[in-house]
């Protein structure tokens, strides 16, 4: 049984957000002029991006990017496929726990 992707944005960054109007703004500034900088894809670039939190551990990063890739047309299988590349890259144990953030979302844990 398929269960729903979460596509919660957290509530810390949604305080956050709140708290600090005007640097979230000039983040999301810089994230769209960032993405909108080359030719690569809406959800190549979440893809890579997902690869990036993996990479550094960075596990809010990693259910930000697998949400968005969700939402730019990802499959739940593409977003697997990143977390299983980095076995040879990062090691077992990081992409295993890339997975585990990967179907977080995509089994709606965040």
């Amino acid at each position: 049984m398929s269960e729903k992707p979460s596509n919660k944005i957290p509530k810390f960054f949604e305080d956050f957000r709140a708290a600090y109007p005007e640097v979230a703004a000039h983040y999301q500034k810089l994230s769209d002029a960032c993405r909108d900088a080359g030719p690569i894809d809406a959800v190549s670039v979440e893809l890579v991006k997902l690869g990036i939190a993996i990479g550094a551990g960075a596990e809010g990063s990693a259910h930000s990017h697998a949400r968005r890739a969700l939402a730019a047309g990802a499959t739940p299988a593409q977003l697997e496929h990143v977390a299983l590349l980095a076995i040879t890259t990062l090691g077992f144990p990081r992409a295993m726990t890339g997975l585990a953030w990967v179907r977080d979302v995509t089994h709606g844990g965040r």
